[in-house]
Parts: structure tokens; sequence; C-alpha cells
């Protein structure tokens, strides 16, 4: 059963950092790609980046360009998001999640964790 673990959200003044770390366990399937998405409050759940696992290569929303970095370390199974410049509208909650080479879909999701935003 595949399992993602997030972990680095909390509270950060608008302009700060943070940096969100996924770990992912009990994959049967090779990675296509992992990714971060986020929900709002009273919103649906958008993306915000992925990378594609064999080459690296990331892909961003327009609302996060330029200020997020996603990273990934294919030994540990790992993928990282650093947000840097943030503001208050980036306020949410974020999940991380996985696709198989197979679907090439995002099927797994990890609990989520709150990023809160202070202006």
């Amino acid at each position: 059963q595949v399992q993602l673990v997030e972990s680095g959200g909390g509270l950060v003044q608008a302009g700060g950092s943070l940096r969100l770390s996924c770990a992912a366990s009990g994959r049967t399937f090779r990675t296509y790609a992992m990714g971060w998405f986020r929900q709002a409050p009273g919103k649906k759940r958008e993306f915000v980046a992925q990378i594609i696992w064999s080459d690296g290569l990331p892909h961003y929303a327009d609302s996060v360009k330029g200020r997020f970095t996603i990273s990934r370390d294919n030994a540990k199974n790992t993928v990282d998001l650093q947000m840097n410049s943030l503001k208050f509208e980036d306020t949410a909650v974020y999940f991380c999640t996985i696709a198989g080479t197979t679907s090439r879909s995002f099927d797994y999701w990890g609990q989520g964790t709150q990023v809160t935003v202070s202006s």
C-alpha cells in the first residue's frame, strides 16, 4: 500500500519561506512523477508543481513560478517543495501526490500539511 507522508508545514509571515517534504513508501510500481497540490478553504484543490522522476523536469503553476522550487531525491524516494516569498494567498493545505508510469495520473495522495501565511 502506497504511503505518502508530508512534513514541514507551519505558520510564516508574508515574504518568508517554508520547505515541505514528502516521503513515499510501499510502492509496487515505477514512479512517473511526484507533485504538490493545495486546497484553500472553500476552494477546489489546485495544482502547484510536479517533477518527472526520470529526468527531474519540473513544472509549476503560474501562481508559484519563480517563488517555489520542487526537487526530488530518487534514492530516498522523497520530493521537496521550497517555498519562498510566500504570500497570504498561498495559505492552504498542501498535498503530496504520486503517479506511476502505467497510469501517469496522480492516483495516490498524502494526508496534507497546513501552510498558513500571515499578512
